[in-house]
């Protein structure tokens, strides 16, 4: 999958190292010559550009990318960005600074598929944004723990298949369960997976992509 994130900064840096490590294609658009040279040493591609100018957001090739990351700490050029964006088909994610602009702007910023506060839920959550609706940060436990909300598709190898079956890495942990509709709770296990259910899993950032893959499935296209 291609990815345009808008801003090197941390939460830039990090969201994009994250996702090209897990072999997506990953661009870098930021407006600042420094932090670019800063961040040359980086395995993704950084351009020199401001992501709230539609010239330079165009000149990425929107129409190929599967989604935009608006990552940088000015909340108004974020904003452009992601309309810009999603005119041309991108699934859209912005970052915001606090707790109420979260809120208002995922209530009513419709060209916004969804609203970050990373410096709460960590870099994570930004990537998790951007891949789509099955995978959910609800929290970075430590610098290379997360606990996530997976959402099970039909795709997922575990699909049909009872809790008890489940057997994730080792350094990844069960911690609760809803089926479709209903509230979590702790899991039991004759509970089975199917579409719709969700999963509550710990894990060490390394394995993440293991247990994704099991619960989940292959990462389809954002919608």
């Amino acid at each position: 999958m291609r990815f345009v994130i808008v801003g090197a900064g941390r939460v830039g840096r990090r969201t994009a190292r994250v996702l090209e490590e897990e072999g997506h294609d990953v661009t870098v658009i930021e407006r600042d010559p420094q932090v670019i040279e800063g961040v040359r040493s980086e395995a993704f591609d950084v351009v020199e550009g401001d992501g709230a100018n539609e010239e330079d957001l165009l000149s990425m090739g929107l129409e190929e990318v599967d989604g935009l990351g608006a990552l940088s700490g000015d909340v108004t050029a974020n904003l452009v960005a992601c309309m810009i964006a999603k005119s041309h088909g991108c699934r859209t994610v912005l970052r915001v600074d606090n707790d109420y602009r979260e809120y208002v702007l995922g209530k009513y910023a419709s060209d916004v598929d969804e609203v970050v506060y990373p410096e709460r839920l960590g870099a994570i959550a930004a990537k998790n944004a951007l891949m789509g609706g099955s995978i959910r940060a609800i929290a970075d436990v430590a610098q290379n723990v997360q606990l996530v909300e997976l959402t099970v598709t039909e795709r997922a190898p575990m699909h049909g298949y009872s809790l008890s079956e489940l057997e994730l890495p080792s350094n990844a942990r069960l911690l609760g369960f809803g089926k479709h509709g209903e509230a979590v709770s702790l899991p039991g296990d004759d509970h089975s997976l199917e579409r719709g259910d969700r999963v509550i899993v710990i894990a060490d950032f390394d394995s993440m992509a293991d247990v994704r893959e099991l619960i989940v499935g292959p990462t389809a296209a954002p919608a």
